[in-house]
């Protein structure tokens, strides 16, 4: 198992994150938090957790530096800035490949809010790389013109009671022209307080990544098939 701090460099800044792979990974995911917000998110770090006892290393990210937060929490200068997000976002699909014990490995990417979008254009960037792409109460519509330039498949997980969020997802899953799924939290608000909601986000978005990272079979490295993983969370239940 790898768990460890690391920097990502991206341009002239390097990205501080959190890379945790279990023995024998699916994939990798790497999270693109929404504004206000960072890798420490206590609803990401519940999400990534799931998502690692499906048996998929998680890399939890920090697209701004320490600078930018500071300025971005008194100007709202950076939070909005979804290019500038998913450039550095593509930078971190790009570098996981040369560390040892995630070369080679399928990626997948969760966005949460404002993450969304960047983690929408950087999927549309980088096709090859991006198997599939998941979005927490997510802004896809700021990704505008890039959403039809994502072939992989994405799912849209909204609270049932976020109805603005609700909407604008419904919009972007209409300009959507790769495989997507829109999954209502029924009752859920935004953040996904309510008992039960960010364990079922977390569930749906093991399934989806499952699903898309590695196909249906059992694979002859050892690890367990999407399948065979979905049984194991139930029956823990």
């Amino acid at each position: 198992m790898i768990s460890e701090t690391v920097r990502v460099p991206s341009a002239d800044v390097a990205l501080t994150g959190d890379l945790v792979v279990p023995g024998r990974p699916r994939g990798v995911i790497l999270f693109a938090h929404g504004s206000g917000s960072s890798r420490l998110s206590p609803r990401n770090r519940a999400v990534a957790a799931g998502l690692r006892r499906a048996g998929l290393g998680t890399l939890l990210l920090d697209l701004l530096t320490e600078d930018e937060e500071r300025e971005d929490a008194a100007t709202g200068r950076h939070r909005f800035d979804v290019v500038l997000q998913a450039r550095r976002l593509v930078d971190a699909v790009d570098r996981p490949a040369g560390r040892p014990g995630v070369a080679g490995l399928p990626v997948g990417l969760f966005g949460a809010s404002t993450g969304a979008a960047a983690a929408l254009i950087a999927a549309g960037q980088r096709p090859e790389r991006v198997f599939a792409v998941v979005s927490r109460g997510g802004r896809p519509d700021l990704a505008g013109d890039a959403l039809p330039t994502v072939h992989a498949p994405v799912l849209l997980v909204v609270g049932g009671a976020d109805d603005a969020v609700l909407g604008l997802n419904r919009e972007a899953a209409q300009r959507l022209t790769a495989h997507h799924r829109l999954h209502v939290v029924p009752g859920a608000t935004h953040l996904f307080p309510e008992p039960g909601a960010l364990a079922e986000v977390a569930e749906a978005a093991a399934d989806w990544f499952c699903d898309h990272l590695g196909g249906e079979t059992d694979d002859t490295a050892g690890s367990p098939g999407p399948r065979a993983a979905r049984a194991t969370r139930q029956a823990g239940k």
